[in-house]
């Protein structure tokens, strides 16, 4: 989705349309202008080029009048047409920067509410998918909070709070992958380091420490899943001496998985789990 210029910014398009005449689409014209020492011409040649939708070329003089443009009266607008035209081009890393750039160089400026949604915006455009690495989705979710709370009244309030929700669901979504690898690894002890006994131990750390970070995910009965079946297998798999605390352990969570999902398609296994469990500590 290209972003487009806010009302204050719509009069400026129109003297940069003045110059259209002056493009022929060559390379050598944007050459031309680009090797200009004139930096107003070269200013209006840029929001020209936005306008045109040649948001490449106009990153790329407004990379440079950015520059020549510090401390004049354009300095805002030059430096929120760049973050614009970088996100436009789907530069988003880049365009991030910018505008976190203009929100700290104008934190009361004209620009300043647009530019602290599209620090979050641009992140929310780059995220992965839920089994990379989530960097940027963790970077996306601070920067919509900070948004809301710097503009809690912001009618870009509502966009960034969708979002957000959004971007907990990749991050849930990551910890039940990483939760169901640790689990299908079983018995595997080829990765198994210092901190954990078993795939299966460190499947009940993850999916636990899921639960409590997002308590209210839709996700809740998969990672319970995870953890009753993995429990039962801790079990079935320990040492003697550790075998009879760890059925009774995994009984406990089959009691409670029938209480709290009593319509789970599971229930099913959670009692059969129950009973084998019995079978070792009932004495």
């Amino acid at each position: 989705m290209h972003v487009k210029f806010d009302s204050n910014m719509k009069k400026n398009v129109i003297i940069a349309l003045l110059v259209a005449s002056l493009f022929s689409g060559c390379a050598n014209e944007f050459n031309r202008i680009y090797m200009s020492q004139d930096v107003t011409y070269k200013y209006e040649c840029a929001k020209q080029y936005f306008a045109m939708g040649k948001f490449d070329h106009a990153s790329t003089l407004l990379q440079d009048v950015v520059i020549a443009q510090k401390g004049r009266n354009n300095a805002q607008e030059s430096l929120y047409m760049l973050a614009l035209a970088q996100y436009n081009n789907r530069d988003y890393e880049l365009a991030s920067a910018t505008f976190r750039k203009y929100f700290q160089s104008y934190p009361k400026g004209d620009y300043a509410e647009q530019s602290a949604f599209y620090i979050g915006q641009s992140l929310y455009e780059s995220v992965p998918e839920p089994r990379l690495d989530q960097t940027p989705t963790v970077g996306a979710i601070t920067a919509y909070q900070n948004f809301i709370d710097y503009y809690p009244d912001s009618q870009l309030r509502s966009a960034a709070q969708d979002h957000l929700f959004k971007l907990q669901d990749n991050l849930v979504q990551k910890e039940l992958l990483s939760a169901k690898l640790y689990y299908n690894l079983g018995g595997y002890f080829g990765n198994i380091n210092a901190n954990t006994e078993s795939n299966y131990e460190a499947c009940i750390i993850t999916a636990q420490n899921a639960l409590k970070t997002y308590p209210y995910t839709d996700k809740r009965e998969d990672f319970s899943v995870l953890i009753m079946k993995s429990k039962y297998y801790l079990a079935k798999n320990s040492s003697e001496e550790k075998k009879v605390d760890r059925y009774r352990d995994a009984e406990d969570e089959c009691y409670g998985f029938l209480n709290e999902f009593p319509e789970s398609k599971e229930c099913k296994t959670a009692q059969e789990y129950i009973e084998k469990c019995k079978l070792v500590t009932k004495d």
